[in-house]
């Protein structure tokens, strides 16, 4: 078997992701163990989300809305007493449901049209959350005084801590690629490029596209709520602040600097733009954090200038943007 270059960088990165992190721990840099799990939860939704933008060429603002849908439902499953592990099911269940009844009118909408009903949907579950206060507590969250969110446990161990958490997040990450890849390498896969690149093309094929769009927009939205899921249960508080639109930007940002259609490009983005802001931030102090969009913005510029395509996307991309000239 044939080593490659690429493929000793593939384990150096997989060691690292599972060592790391404990080394972190055990020398009390519990605040890196954190941030390597938020990494963990936008890498869950960039894969999410790169779904329906990468794969599928559907431009959607309202994605935080399926991350907050998540998050509530897992809280209030937990407050009623159901365990994490079967109130997933339950946060599957509604997030799916919700998103594809979402798509049966929108998904007809096409570009900017749908990004507008998309940020219209996503601000609107955020206001039901502020303004449904006899169930969501409104602007003050969940769990209330007198309520608490139960333990994550598995074969009697409890996930307590960062170092617990970061190991299950890891773990859904990886399920998220899984799907992820296997639907991209799949005739799904191919039917949501087709739809990308020509819908109308990809309706004299064969491809039945308001289908295709519908079962990648609710995989997308599964995967969304999941995510908000685990973080409820680690943060152990949910509020509608953790849902704005600029959240929504953010992952759309990750997935644009970082290479839309390629799993390890979304993964870079994300790394980008929390991982090292947040390293900054301990560097450089809390000043930095003033600076943060700026810093966005500045990236965003040049990257969709120089690197249209983003810095790691796929092949079949970037051929699209930087077709091969004739010699």
């Amino acid at each position: 078997m044939k080593i490659t270059r690429k493929s000793i960088l593939y384990a150096i990165g997989i060691i690292g992701v599972l060592i790391l992190p404990i080394l972190m721990n055990q020398a009390g840099n519990f605040y890196a163990v954190r941030v390597a799990g938020l990494v963990g939860i936008y890498c869950i939704l960039g894969v999410g989300l790169n779904i329906t933008i990468g794969y599928t060429g559907l431009l959607d603002l309202g994605y935080i809305a399926f991350y907050a849908i998540g998050a509530y439902t897992a809280a209030l499953a937990s407050i009623a007493g159901i365990p994490f592990w079967f109130g997933l099911p339950i946060v599957i269940i509604v997030g799916g449901l919700i998103r594809l009844g979402l798509g049966a009118p929108l998904l007809r909408l096409r570009g900017d049209y749908l990004a507008i009903v998309t940020l219209g949907f996503g601000e609107i579950v955020r206001l039901v959350l502020v303004n449904l206060e006899p169930i969501t507590n409104g602007p003050k969250g969940l769990p209330r005084v007198e309520e608490k969110l139960l333990d994550i446990s598995i074969f009697g161990f409890k996930f307590t801590e960062n170092i617990h958490f970061y190991y299950l997040i890891l773990a859904f990450l990886l399920i998220a690629i899984l799907i992820s890849y296997r639907m991209e390498h799949s005739r799904l896969g191919r039917a949501l490029v087709a739809i990308r690149e020509d819908e109308l093309a990809a309706t004299l094929t064969g491809v039945n596209v308001a289908r295709v769009k519908a079962v990648a927009f609710t995989i997308s939205g599964i995967i969304g709520a999941v995510a908000g899921a685990i973080y409820t249960h680690w943060n152990g508080f949910v509020s509608p602040e953790q849902f704005t639109f600029w959240e929504s930007i953010l992952i759309v940002a990750m997935l644009v600097i970082g290479g839309m259609g390629n799993i390890a490009g979304v993964i870079l983005g994300v790394v980008l733009l929390v991982a090292v802001p947040e390293v900054l931030r301990a560097s450089l102090g809390t000043a930095f954090v003033d600076y943060r969009m700026l810093l966005f913005g500045i990236i965003m510029i040049v990257a969709i200038i120089y690197r249209p395509e983003g810095i790691l996307p796929s092949k079949r991309r970037a051929l699209e943007l930087k077709p091969i000239e004739a010699e």
